[in-house]
């Protein structure tokens, strides 16, 4: 399942957001070439990534890391997730504040990758950490916004309308089953990282969450945005069905 959009209109034109998506597409079709030369990729990501056993060699790769990915999946998956929540977020903290926000997820993902797996010398690379702190931010702000998720169902394809801390929690729950199940290397996915940025996106929000009210803002809405939801035409369609071929 994946989600597509939320019912969550932002009030302002979120710059940040936008700048961000084009910032990680405009680096990764940069290093495109490297692709074709396996041992050059390498090089470059253990230039620019993190590798725990010697990030105190290179501190800055905390951030650089944040905007470099593996593929094309990598790089979509990642920036959908930023396309449905960043600009709540973003509306909420402002421009500048969203910034920061997102920056100090990210590295605050990286270096708990770094804690997990200090020895490590597989690099790390993806903004999915500092992704995971506006889904922790979302999370705690609006948990029952509704966000329409995607699902595939061998030849059924629907979407669903789902509140947000059941498809926020959901995935937080399976970063942190994915981090306790698999090796200290993660096994190619930095589960630890996407659960410390989530972490951190749930701290660093308390203070707007308290600003607006704590839970009295949670009931004023009953946990929904507080304002009237977008509708989507295509929200309250039959099921659309792929035919056998």
């Amino acid at each position: 399942m994946f989600p597509i959009r939320d019912h969550n209109p932002s009030g302002r034109t979120p710059y940040v957001t936008y700048a961000l998506i084009a910032a990680n597409v405009l680096i990764f079709l940069s290093y495109w070439s490297l692709f074709s030369s396996p041992q050059a990729l390498d090089a470059f990501f253990r230039t620019w990534g993190i590798v725990p056993a010697n990030i105190w060699d290179a501190p800055t790769t905390l951030v650089t890391s944040m905007f470099l990915h593996g593929g094309v999946m990598h790089l979509l998956g990642n920036m959908l997730f930023l396309w449905v929540f960043g600009d709540n977020l973003e509306d909420q903290l402002g421009h500048g504040g969203f910034t920061l926000f997102y920056l100090m997820g990210g590295i605050a993902a990286g270096l708990l990758q770094v804690i997990s797996s200090p020895g490590s010398f597989v690099p790390v690379i993806g903004a999915s950490g500092a992704i995971a702190a506006v889904l922790g931010g979302y999370f705690l702000l609006y948990p029952r916004a509704r966000v329409d998720i995607l699902i595939f169902l061998i030849f059924i394809i629907r979407i669903l309308p789902v509140p947000a801390w059941i498809v926020l929690g959901a995935w937080f729950a399976m970063q942190i089953i994915g981090g306790a199940s698999t090796t200290a290397d993660g096994g190619g996915i930095a589960y630890w990282a996407h659960a410390g940025g989530f972490a951190a996106g749930l701290a660093m929000i308390v203070p707007t969450w308290m600003r607006l009210g704590g839970t009295r803002f949670w009931r004023r809405n009953l946990g929904h945005p507080p304002h009237p939801e977008a509708t989507y035409r295509l929200g309250q369609s039959s099921i659309p069905r792929v035919p056998r071929r």
